[in-house]
């Protein structure tokens, strides 16, 4: 199976657990994100970098994403066409922007 595959892979590349389990649900999402659009299953080896590109753009223009997450949207697919499936693809989405936003971080004499 597709996944158990990604999960081999990860496990061999010795990453974290939770990064195993949010790249496979990336993966998952991405699965049915084409699903929603095509109105059928269809297998990544069909598909490519426009599937992708389609996903990451829409993570940025329409669902707003902050960029870390289109991050790492973006390394488990990659995970998956490159080191899973051995298909390069090209990747020239739209990137979510990181945000301007500083945090408050409150002096000692103000705490």
């Amino acid at each position: 199976m597709l996944l158990d595959d990604a999960r081999e892979h990860i496990r061999t590349r010795h990453l974290a657990l939770r990064t195993e389990r949010a790249y496979l649900s990336r993966i998952e999402r991405f699965l049915r994100h084409e699903k929603s659009l095509c109105g059928e299953w269809k297998h990544p080896s069909t598909m490519g970098s426009v599937e992708v590109n389609r996903l990451l753009t829409y993570l940025a223009n329409e669902r707003h994403v902050a960029a870390n997450t289109q991050i790492q949207a973006l390394s488990a697919l990659l995970l998956l066409f490159r080191e899973v499936l051995k298909v390069d693809i090209n990747v020239d989405a739209v990137r979510a922007k990181h945000s301007d936003h500083l945090p408050v971080v409150l002096s000692p004499a103000e705490v």
